[in-house]
């Protein structure tokens, strides 16, 4: 509990640093903007009044530094309308942007929404108006809080999905360690129990009895050798899934209450897929065992097995509760369990068993509430 509340402070901790490192930084950046514009305001306002110290000289005066002023901007883009002559002058724009009058208008009442336009004066009358827009510097400077924040989120995607594969790495190892361990716990009392077996049979005792708990040691056995395989690549065989299915179907029958209708549907040939035996019986159990949790005792379950030219198809169908859409990938999550008890780990194994393992696809083909529920697991077949 004390390691998880650390790691949720540190997630929270980290996401919330960046969330406020970003929002100081954004809000700087505002400032430096907006001074910036502020600057440029007040460099066109002397540009404004450098271009009217020009009108209003003689030819022969020396105005060498109202010129240079005047010749010295050319980044901004700006649009003097001489409203006598009625006619607009561009500087520092493009012509294909100020080839007509409609464009230059347009461009004019674009730079009025940035920046208030500034009126020229000439022998104390109003010569014309300039209107002027950003320079290239600040119009690169306001994409750059955009490429800043993209960047915080491509960091925060980055250092969740490391966090999510981590943990997804961690929850692997302790289940791997668990089910080890779980296998080694088994076997000490298993051996045990081979050895009482071998006892009674010298103690006369019904041989039916005593096939029937070799039976049950021998599957303990099995379950002894599923728990040992998880966490290390199992071996493959080619095997027919057609036998294979009729073993587990055969297995759970036997075992699960008569108020239960089991049916069979197998194809009569013989088909092989890459498989180990131990690991698929577990992920057909698991999936039994939950659609009779869904059948809460009386219903029906089939197990039916259909292929095309690529894949071989194991449907497991029940008549049970049924399962919300939203639900249908939630259920094979690890600690996901609508039941009181168990820990919610069968349909995720099951899972971890057919793509990992067998590289093949497992799902909730269909369900509806209150009608059922069918699952379908896709194996590739091989010749």
């Amino acid at each position: 509990m004390i390691f998880s509340d650390e790691h949720r402070f540190t997630r929270w901790f980290i996401t919330i640093a960046s969330v406020a490192i970003v929002t100081i930084f954004l809000w700087n950046v505002s400032i430096f903007f907006n001074r910036l514009k502020i600057e440029e305001r007040e460099k066109m306002e002397i540009w404004v009044k450098a271009y009217s110290e020009v009108l209003n000289s003689d030819l022969n005066e020396d105005i060498p530094i109202e010129l240079e002023v005047i010749s010295k901007n050319t980044s901004t883009p700006m649009i003097i309308y001489h409203s006598k002559e009625d006619f607009y002058e561009t500087r520092n724009i493009a012509r294909k942007d100020t080839d007509n009058n409609e464009k230059i208008k347009a461009l004019a009442l674009e730079f009025q929404s940035d920046y208030q336009p500034i009126e020229i004066v000439y022998e104390d009358e109003v010569f014309g108006t300039l209107y002027y827009g950003n320079s290239n510097l600040i119009n690169k400077l306001k994409y750059f809080p955009i490429g800043i924040v993209f960047i915080v989120i491509l960091y925060l995607v980055i250092l969740y999905y490391f966090y999510s594969t981590s943990k997804s790495h961690d929850q692997s190892l302790l289940w791997a360690g668990m089910a080890k361990e779980t296998a080694h716990q088994i076997g000490t009392p298993l051996s045990s129990l081979v050895g009482w077996t071998e006892i009674l049979k010298d103690e006369n005792i019904d041989p039916s009895y005593i096939k029937e708990i070799e039976k049950d040691i021998y599957r303990l056995q099995t379950i002894t050798d599923r728990f040992s395989k998880i966490g290390s690549l199992p071996n493959l065989q080619p095997l027919d899934i057609v036998e294979e299915t009729k073993e587990s179907y055969d297995y759970l029958k036997a075992r699960s209450s008569k108020l239960i209708n089991f049916s069979l549907h197998l194809p009569d040939e013989k088909i092989n897929v890459n498989l180990n035996s131990q690991l698929y019986s577990w992920t057909v159990e698991n999936i039994v065992k939950n659609a009779m949790d869904a059948l809460k005792g009386k219903g029906d379950i089939n197990i039916e097995i259909n292929q095309d030219h690529k894949w071989v198809n194991v449907l497991i169908a029940d008549t049970g509760k049924g399962i919300s859409k939203n639900k249908f990938k939630k259920i094979f999550k690890p600690g996901y369990t609508s039941k009181k008890r168990g820990w919610g780990l069968g349909l995720s194994l099951a899972k971890r068993i057919i793509e990992e393992y067998h590289d093949g696809k497992i799902r909730v083909l269909k369900s509806e509430l209150g009608k059922g529920t069918t699952f379908e697991i896709k194996l590739k077949k091989i010749a």
